[in-house]
């Protein structure tokens, strides 16, 4: 499958899926990085993994329709068959979504279906979960509630602030997103699940 990876900062996540696309890991091919910052760091990580990069900012454009209808010719244009989300700072509306349902994945920082939205860290530390991770799913246009695709789980300490605990959820982010793309492009279907070893350990 020729991917697409859209980003708006440094593109952590980006690097693990080209690396597995590269490696063989998953059975598709980094065929576009885009992003709609022209200043995002993963651009240039992108680049010297030898990716092609484009940037579309969203603030040239009137409208989010109008930014939206430019994003699906772009990535038309670019024979993209598979859109993977990792960092892009935009809500995708209904219409870009149904043309590309089925065919586009997200990382969410939190075991879903609980804390949708954003703010998960803090939230999990607020509401005492003793575990917290991340989920690989579908995009819908129901926010964060598309088939889950695989999920990672990550222990809470007692110490713990939004910042340490999003680091550790950043860490299996990386090794689940990977994993979870070269199954669903294998058409596999059976939700992948990933545990911190500190907890098969315990």
């Amino acid at each position: 499958m020729n991917t697409a990876i859209l980003i708006s900062g440094s593109g952590s996540n980006m690097v693990a899926l080209v690396e597995a696309m590269q490696s063989g890991l998953a059975q598709a091919t980094p065929k576009l990085v885009l992003s709609n910052k022209s200043d995002a760091g993963g651009l240039a990580k992108a680049q010297a993994m030898g990716v092609p990069t484009q940037v579309l900012d969203h603030r040239g454009y009137q409208s989010r329709g109008a930014f939206e209808t430019a994003l699906h010719d772009l990535l038309t244009d670019h024979a993209i068959d598979l859109i993977c989300l990792a960092g892009f700072m935009r809500i995708l509306g209904a219409e870009f979504v149904g043309k590309w349902q089925g065919r586009m994945l997200n990382v969410h920082p939190s075991i879903l279906p609980a804390l949708r939205g954003l703010e998960t860290h803090a939230r999990a530390l607020d509401e005492g979960w003793v575990h917290h991770g991340c989920t690989v799913h579908e995009v819908t246009p129901e926010l964060d509630e598309g088939p889950i695709v695989g999920q990672g789980i990550v222990p809470v300490h007692p110490d713990d602030d939004p910042q340490t605990l999003a680091r550790r959820v950043l860490a299996m982010e990386h090794r689940l997103y990977p994993q979870a793309l070269a199954r669903f492009v294998s058409g596999d279907r059976t939700i992948l699940r990933l545990v911190d070893d500190s907890i098969t350990a315990g």
